[in-house]
């Protein structure tokens, strides 16, 4: 199914990574797949030479990107996978994971799911359609179905840190094991930002979202 001229193959890099490493992010009884990573395709470019994303950057355990304006605030003791989590075959004019932590190491064993979190940013018009955040949910649906996930509600629009954005929640469950997914997605300044949390319960998501602020902007009231 196609989606204004995308594919799931084609889009959603933080939000379709996080999915797709689902199988490594739990502690047990991993799935495994034949892709871990997906690769983010051109569709249309009406740029030439488009500039790449702010890649920010992690200082006493505080995600900065001045770039896009925002903050994370990783919480104690969680490891950055971001370089592993890249994938060597897309163009970082176009898309770029930002950050990737997890709850523990993903190759170590627990008796919840890892909990994570994936930001990502891509390059708007790369894809023909992709107009508005909310646009960015129809492949990810799909691509949340494909991988087992429930659509529990949205997309709708949501406050966070200062900022409006949109929002979608996913659920799957996995034996005796729960796994909670929400999706925050904004564009900022050409760029589809992403941010997708990755919990056992909807509480613990809820706990990584506030850890996450923007900045205001000159004139902008919040």
């Amino acid at each position: 199914m196609h989606w204004l001229g995308m594919t799931t193959r084609n889009v959603c890099a933080g939000a379709g990574i996080a999915l797709l490493s689902v199988g490594w992010l739990s502690a047990q009884h991993p799935e495994t797949s034949s892709s871990s990573k997906t690769h983010t395709s051109q569709v249309k470019r009406t740029t030439s030479n488009p500039p790449k994303p702010d890649p920010g950057i992690v200082t006493n355990n505080v995600y900065r990107n001045a770039g896009f304006g925002f903050s994370y605030k990783i919480p104690f003791g969680w490891v950055d996978r971001t370089a592993e989590m890249q994938d060597d075959g897309a163009d970082p004019a176009k898309s770029r994971v930002l950050l990737a932590a997890f709850e523990r190491p993903p190759e170590a064993s627990g008796e919840n799911i890892n909990s994570a979190i994936v930001i990502a940013a891509e390059k708007v018009s790369s894809y023909s359609g992709l107009k508005t955040a909310s646009d960015y949910f129809g492949p990810l649906t799909e691509l949340a179905t494909a991988k087992g996930f429930h659509a529990a509600d949205g997309p709708y629009e949501f406050e966070v840190g200062g900022k409006h954005v949109v929002r979608g929640n996913f659920s799957k469950q996995r034996s005796n094991l729960s796994v909670q997914q929400s999706s925050l997605v904004v564009i900022e300044s050409g760029w589809a930002l992403s941010f997708t949390f990755i919990a056992p319960s909807e509480d613990e998501v809820e706990e990584l979202i506030e850890n996450l602020s923007f900045a205001k902007k000159n004139g902008e009231r919040r």
